[in-house]
């Protein structure tokens, strides 16, 4: 008899406690392979194939396109041990990998995804009703998807509502399900108790108007604030909460940076970015000055130093800001930091990096220069210490050799956290910096 196991949303790392499902890679009645990917969805950091640990016939799915699920809720019921299952792949029948994701899904394990089978028993056939999933964290309250309807949730659950499409509605009307009382049993949330807030939200408000803001608010257009953008506010939100940061700034002449930058692309080989140089010259300053490349250990109350520089940087895409990391970019040449950069852009604007390439940062070098502006004061990347801005490159009036002369400036800014250091550090940092960026000679003497 073949036996049907459940395969949960498992835990994608960094914390993440849900994700939004973006395509089915399978279908009810698909035989699947251990550690096949079977759904594609968005976390807060990337898009990630979910493989399964399990091999065997698919009985069931949970959740639809566009649902947000937390980790540990239902994703698909996979019958193993089905005697219908060809014989040519034998690891579809096997009763699962032992593992809860598997390097995200591997190219050489992905076998063709889609391959349907006959069923030989209802029990196969139709999906398998499935005893409801262990009771979710708080942290991450979102209803279980179940193919047939289940008893409303305990009084003890966040929200009385069972249906998805009933929280999909309230999501994408600006609903909050908490301030509504359901009309139907045991106080369940229906659509027409949605509906009915969704009608009264757009009715037109009885004058006085209580202020400008309400209305604005109540008229204007709502964007869930999820996905990389909610990433991105809960980190800035949380970096403006904890680090104690200042800014100090100054202006460079890069003239020199770029004649040495066309010189040694006029030799012939893969070119070098002029975020490469900047990146090699960050490495030069924080081991003359690794204060700045720490984390405070509130917990500890203690500052911790790191020996290895994972360095962060700025990549805008259309899904948004993202930052991947640079493992040991101190180790790392001009050459093979261009390389770097430019392959973990590619992954990043389409949408592939793994959550791996985004996490684990310990120095963030942000070029806001490429948006055409001369300074930024940028926020601390937490829970980094530091964040270096880059602005524009372009000439300006400047002295040089004791004559006024048009020159190539930049400005620079570093934004620290006052707990790690003192502004004199700070300033000895931003200096050494420049100093580099005005004479690349003096990168060469410390090297």
């Amino acid at each position: 008899m073949p036996q049907v196991m459940e395969f949960k949303l498992p835990d994608l790392g960094e914390g993440l406690t849900e994700a939004e499902i973006v395509r089915w890679l399978v279908a009810v009645g698909d035989v699947v392979a251990i550690d096949q990917p079977v759904v594609e969805v968005e976390t807060a950091k990337a898009m990630v194939e979910v493989p399964c640990p399990y091999g065997g016939v698919v009985t069931a799915r949970f959740g639809e396109e566009g649902q947000e699920l937390p980790v540990g809720a239902p994703l698909i019921t996979v019958a193993v041990g089905v005697e219908s299952a060809p014989a040519a792949e034998p690891e579809a029948q096997a009763t699962g990998s032992g593992n809860v994701l598997v390097g995200y899904g591997t190219d050489a394990s992905r076998p063709a995804r889609r391959r349907r089978v006959r069923p030989v028993t209802a029990a196969v056939s139709a999906p398998v009703a499935v005893p409801a999933a262990a009771p979710v964290p708080a942290a991450a309250p979102v209803p279980a998807a179940a193919p047939v309807p289940a008893p409303a949730p305990a009084a003890a659950g966040p929200v009385p509502v069972i249906s998805p499409l009933v929280r999909k509605l309230a999501r994408d009307g600006g609903v909050d399900l908490r301030a509504l009382t359901g009309s139907g049993p045991d106080g369940l949330i229906l659509r027409a108790d949605v509906e009915a807030a969704l009608a009264a939200l757009r009715a037109p408000e009885p004058a006085p108007v209580a202020s400008p803001v309400a209305a604005a608010a109540a008229a204007g257009e709502r964007i869930p604030l999820k996905g990389v953008r909610g990433a991105v506010a809960e980190k800035l939100s949380r970096s403006r909460r904890e680090i104690p940061d200042a800014t100090c700034w100054v202006d460079a002449d890069a003239t020199e940076l770029m004649a040495a930058r066309a010189a040694m692309n006029a030799v012939g080989g893969p070119k070098i970015s002029v975020l490469a140089l900047l990146a090699r010259i960050c490495t030069a300053a924080l081991a003359k000055y690794p204060e700045l490349n720490s984390t405070v250990d509130l917990a500890a109350k203690e500052i911790v130093r790191l020996p290895s520089v994972h360095l962060g940087f700025a990549a805008q895409t259309e899904r948004g800001l993202v930052v991947p990391v640079v493992r040991d970019a101190q180790h790392r040449n001009p050459e093979s930091l261009s390389a770097e950069f430019a392959r973990l852009t590619e992954l990043a604007r389409a949408g592939k990096l793994a959550p791996s390439d985004l996490t684990g940062g310990t120095f963030t070098l942000n070029n806001y220069g490429v948006f055409g502006v001369d300074g930024s004061t940028p926020i601390i990347n937490h829970p980094e210490a530091a964040m270096l801005g880059v602005g524009r490159i372009m000439p300006k009036p400047w002295v040089h050799g004791g004559e006024l002369a048009v020159r190539q400036v930049v400005q620079l800014s570093l934004t620290f956290d006052h707990r790690v250091c003192d502004g004199g550090t700070a300033g000895g940092f931003l200096r050494y910096v420049a100093d580099c960026v005005e004479s690349p000679a003096v990168l060469l003497r410390s090297l």
